[in-house]
């Protein structure tokens, strides 16, 4: 059946309008109010601030994170149940406008920077048609700020939503209801699969830490600094700007926890040769550390440099030059025996840093070649199916949430008047 027959089939001759959110007979938005983080209690009236529309929740919610007291929401701007709840303000253009439908019981407050639609839809169906392109598209000629992207609620009320039978509510319901029954079965699908790979994280960070943990006297334990292990060189002044199209691989340190995992072949980015030429340059086999970090979780991630070229690598960075198994090493990092030895060697206050020659002190077991191969070798394959994205349930994930996109689209894909286009 083609993309258009099943839309034939499915409106069964229904007329679609597209319609301003705002037109009195689909809804209207209203503002939220002076809701703060500081105004948060541990029980009480739910509650949503706009941040965490994009941070917390999905296309729906029955129950809120947190909770303002029954005397504050006696003053505030409330959401009843089906209403949507909409960031208006985000960093970011992808972000500005989240939205996610309320389907739980009680009314509940909502932050300003954000708004709430109310309607006479489906509150999936206008929850899933925020995540459109058709939406995203109207939406972005109304955004507003430079380092603060914001879109207004009289700005969003002028953006279009096919309606089928607008004028027979009954019919137009049951056709949303529909669509929002098909989207529903691909977002549950991809719920279950990212439930499994959270359950395997899990399983996996417990064999690991018990693979890389020995009773006493089993192996030695040896500063990582130890001249018998290796020593950690700090990396140079490599920055953003001195990235080219093509040239000699490099490792910012930002790309370590945003782009790295385990181990890496290539660089996502490169610098001239004459750059490298003056840089600290990483050899096959080393590990790359970021030293800096925004949090006490991400600083000290590292990644294995197994390319075959020597690669240039940045301040706020260092590498590990050791006599190791490379991905040994790289696993350790990720060790609750490692993180439990670098925390009392962080400092700074917003960001957070521990310097090399802290990393130098940390102790790290180390086995025979040929055990720390057989550990390597187990853990590899756990690292596979929880972190590959070419093969595992990272691809699977990913498949079907491109999957569910492609249909998304499709189905609220209405044909659209010229004078809407």
């Amino acid at each position: 059946m083609s993309d258009l027959s099943y839309l034939e089939k499915l409106l069964d001759g229904a007329v679609v309008e597209w319609v301003p959110l705002g037109d009195e007979r689909v809804g209207k938005f209203t503002r939220g109010g002076g809701l703060q983080k500081k105004d948060f209690v541990e029980e009480g009236i739910g509650c949503i601030h706009y941040g965490q529309i994009y941070t917390h929740y999905g296309t729906f919610a029955h129950k809120t994170k947190t909770f303002v007291t029954e005397e504050f929401a006696k003053k505030a701007r409330m959401a009843k149940r089906g209403d949507l709840v909409i960031a208006t303000t985000s960093e970011t253009d992808e972000d500005v406008c989240k939205a996610v439908a309320w389907l739980g019981d009680e009314d509940i407050a909502v932050s300003s920077d954000a708004c709430f639609y109310s309607h006479k839809l489906n509150p999936k169906y206008v929850s899933y048609f925020f995540q459109t392109e058709q939406f995203h598209k109207q939406k972005r000629s109304y955004i507003t700020g430079a380092k603060v992207r914001r879109v207004n609620a009289d700005s969003l009320a002028k953006i279009l939503i096919p309606i089928p039978y607008l004028q027979n509510s009954e019919k137009s319901l049951a056709i949303q209801a529909e669509i929002v029954r098909i989207l529903d079965a691909f977002t549950e699908l991809t719920a279950e699969l990212t439930a499994e790979l959270t359950a395997r994280k899990k399983q996996y960070n417990h064999y690991r830490d018990q693979l890389l943990t020995f009773e006493d006297g089993e192996v030695e334990h040896l500063p990582m600094g130890d001249e018998r292990v290796g020593k950690f060189t700090r990396g140079g002044g490599l920055q953003k700007k001195d990235f080219v199209e093509e040239g000699v691989g490099c490792i910012h340190y930002g790309q370590i926890y945003t782009h790295y995992g385990t181990f890496a072949h290539k660089t996502k980015t490169f610098v001239s040769e004459e750059f490298a030429k003056k840089a600290r340059m990483a050899k096959r086999g080393d590990l790359v550390i970021a030293t800096t970090s925004e949090t006490d979780e991400d600083v000290c991630k590292a990644v294995a440099w197994l390319g075959d070229e020597d690669i240039a690598v940045s301040s706020d960075a260092c590498f590990y030059t050791h006599k190791l198994n490379p991905k040994y090493v790289s696993y350790f990092f990720q060790t609750e025996q490692f993180q439990k030895q670098k925390r009392p060697y962080i400092t700074g206050a917003k960001v957070r840093r521990v310097n090399a020659d802290s990393l130098a002190k940390i102790l790290i077991p180390v086995p025979s070649p040929e055990e720390q191969a057989r550990i390597v070798a187990i853990l590899d394959k756990f690292d596979t199916l929880t972190a590959s994205l070419s093969e595992g349930l990272p691809r699977e994930i990913k498949l079907r949430q491109q999957q569910y996109e492609f249909y998304r689209d499709l189905l609220l894909n209405f044909p659209k008047p010229e004078a809407a286009a």
